[in-house]
């Protein structure tokens, strides 16, 4: 019989390696809680690596990389509500408690309600503007444009917090110093319109490299919070919108954008979660007694070099 014709065999390669399943998760679990933008840097370290697969797919209409995403920010959600556990059992119990009483009396009750009035202005915004924001923005050149103009509200933010008009709307409240004698107003003395203003200010964070938990610090240290309330405030308004996000966008990891990158999803989620754990607890003691400068001039140098570095390749 005459020889048939060799035929070639063809693998299939998964589209995301396990490595940078690692690092992205990491980057993520880190950059989520950091005021640095975990979208802009999942645009610009994967520009700087050359991993140009990831860098297009973040803002593709579909694509395994959003699949991906998924699973790093459910993980995320679930660290923030592992290391605020204790909170979240007052906030729940205060929200059931106001409503069968149909008052607030309690902290833990004007913090529920200080949440659902902060996560419903982004939550809308988010449902109709997040994926047209995405397609438009999640790319190198604009997120490093928006990381710098991050920097900028960070230095910003700690620049007005000094005005007198602050330091008065503080001493008008009940008040305290912590061990760094960064005076605010007690965190329970928010109204619900300031609840609303903070957590207003998680729709710029849909721009990649505009850091949620930075805008959100920053609009309560101009509400006259210190830096570790407006820390707590942002993480907590931030683990309902994170984990909604994941949960929203579940069936593209079930679906067939899934395909390939499942075992990669679990390692790049386990990776996220430890991360973000870590994250959160060493900001947690960092804001006790320090402030927003250090990461804004980060943003500043990095957003200003990756313009420069892009616009020279």
């Amino acid at each position: 019989m005459p020889d048939q014709e060799a035929r070639p065999l063809i693998v299939a390669t998964a589209p995301l390696t396990y490595f940078q399943a690692i690092v992205i998760g990491i980057l993520q679990g880190i950059t989520e809680l950091f005021p640095i933008s975990s979208l802009g840097h999942s645009v610009l370290v994967p520009e700087l690596l050359g991993w140009d697969k990831l860098v297009t797919g973040q803002s593709a209409d579909e694509s395994f990389f959003l699949a991906f995403l998924v699973g790093l920010h459910v993980a995320t959600a679930i660290a923030l509500l592992v290391y605020f556990r204790r909170d979240w059992a007052d906030v729940i119990a205060g929200f059931f408690s106001s409503i069968r009483k149909r008052r607030i009396d309690t902290p833990a009750e004007r913090m529920a309600w200080l949440l659902v009035v902060g996560t419903i202005p982004v939550g809308i915004v988010g449902l109709v503007f997040e994926h047209d924001l995405r397609t438009i923005f999640a790319k190198p050149t604009a997120a490093a444009i928006f990381l710098t103009i991050n920097g900028l509200i960070l230095l910003a933010g700690e620049r007005l917090r000094r005005r007198a008009e602050v330091r008065a709307l503080v001493l008008t409240h009940e008040h305290h110093a912590d061990a760094g004698n960064d005076v605010g107003r007690d965190l329970d003395t928010l109204q619900l319109g300031e609840g609303v203003f903070i957590g207003s200010a998680q729709i710029l964070a849909l721009f990649a490299g505009i850091s949620r938990s930075g805008v959100t610090m920053v609009a309560g240290l101009l509400r006259g919070l210190d830096h570790e309330d407006a820390m707590r405030f942002s993480f907590m308004l931030a683990t309902p919108i994170i984990l909604a996000a994941g949960v929203y966008k579940l069936p593209d990891l079930l679906g067939h954008d899934g395909d390939h990158v499942r075992g990669q999803v679990l390692v790049g989620s386990v990776a996220a979660g430890i991360a973000a754990y870590l994250a959160v607890r060493f900001l947690d003691r960092y804001f006790r007694t320090r402030t927003l400068t250090p990461f804004a001039i980060y943003c500043l140098v990095v957003g200003v070099g990756m313009i420069v570095y892009i616009s020279a390749t």
